[in-house]
């Protein structure tokens, strides 16, 4: 009896041990300050070194500078630009699928520039075709912040342009996913003063919104706004695929309320989003550790928790986090839990080939997020 119970219990340490760990590990591709998406042999070589070193997820950019890095019906119709020009003739979001799931990569479409119209181009095409979409401050101007201009995210056209993007990837591609991030939804806390908007609040409240763009109330209204389009904007890509994940990676908390609207904690204790990367971008490890507790203990719920994995800064410009910080990174994740993190971006992992292969010995499996 005592050798059967031995036994049982080795073979019962064996399969817990035999256990891959779930978790997303994962890097965004970007059409910025990298190749990657210029050539298949190029998308090839990153997948490989994904694969390599154990990432299981990417996330290729599929809209930005008011173009997609896809052929577009919307587009070609609306701006003429079928594709971003940097890839006429090629489907790079096609190319990508097919070799990412070769490796059984995860690809999760990542709608960079979301609301933003253009950047530093005082609106770009969009409003150039577009007048009435654009965003407007307490001035009537149009809305500036960090180089980018904005449409005006509580346009019903504007809303609409959107979710048909979006739709339009989830309906004609193979992909796991789609993505928003600290510009979908979003909108500064600037906008809003629009005659559109300013009809909407006044229907509702019988008085002009606040002079005021930071008055408390006024972005509150504002930020439910947008609450409520991500709740289209999940229930519109469950409907096509239950299973394609609804993914957003927004600002740190509460500085995306109080500058772009966000109440992300919000919409992932609600169920709207499936997978949260709160980009936690820090360059020193205290500073990382303390947003890190701040997003565990007062910004999700803990059953929540499941949908949670941080964005870290790999890269950006000459910035190349060290191997140190990296390390105390991913080992202060693991303390509290959490199993992966998302890089920003490919290229900074190029700097490291061999801390990743090791940093990740322990290969992980893609987490089932959407039951």
């Amino acid at each position: 009896m005592k050798r059967h119970l031995l036994l049982f219990f080795l073979v019962f340490r064996v399969i817990l041990v035999a256990q891959p760990v779930e978790a997303v590990r994962g890097v965004w591709l970007t059409n910025v300050d990298s190749d990657v998406l210029s050539s298949r042999e190029s998308i090839v070589e990153a997948l490989d070194f994904c694969q390599e070193i154990g990432l299981n997820a990417v996330f290729p950019v599929v809209w930005n500078k008011a173009m997609t890095q896809y052929p577009s019906e919307i587009m070609r119709e609306f701006t003429g630009r079928e594709i971003d020009t940097m890839f006429v003739g090629r489907d790079p979001l096609a190319e990508l699928i097919e070799e990412a799931h070769k490796r059984d990569i995860k690809v999760i479409a990542w709608f960079e520039f979301g609301f933003a119209a253009s950047f530093e181009e005082e609106g770009g095409v969009l409003l150039e075709r577009k007048p009435e979409w654009a965003a407007l401050d307490e001035d009537g101007d149009l809305v500036q912040k960090n180089g980018f201009e904005w449409m005006n995210p509580f346009h019903p056209e504007v809303r609409d342009f959107m979710i048909s993007l979006v739709v339009e990837v989830a309906n004609n591609y193979d992909v796991d996913g789609v993505q928003g991030d600290d510009r979908l939804p979003a909108a500064p806390s600037e906008s809003g003063y629009d005659d559109v908007t300013v009809e909407l609040y006044e229907r509702e409240f019988d008085r002009e919104p606040p002079e005021s763009p930071t008055d408390y109330d006024w972005i509150a209204w504002r930020a439910e706004a947008l609450t409520k389009f991500m709740e289209r904007l999940r229930d519109t890509v469950k409907a096509i695929d239950s299973n394609l994940i609804v993914s957003s990676a927004p600002s740190v908390y509460p500085w995306s309320v109080k500058e772009y609207l966000q109440d992300w904690p919000r919409w992932t204790n609600l169920g709207f989003v499936d997978l949260v990367i709160p980009q936690l971008y820090r360059q020193s490890l205290d500073a990382y550790e303390e947003q890190l507790d701040r997003v565990l203990r007062y910004q999700i719920a803990p059953e929540r928790k499941r949908t949670f994995y941080p964005g870290v800064l790999l890269k950006v410009g000459d910035y190349y986090a060290s191997e140190e910080l990296l390390r105390g990174i991913v080992e202060a994740n693991r303390a509290r839990g959490v199993q992966g993190e998302v890089y920003f971006f490919y290229e900074g992992l190029k700097k490291y080939p061999d801390f990743f292969k090791s940093l990740y010995e322990d290969r992980a499996v893609f987490p089932n997020l959407t039951n």
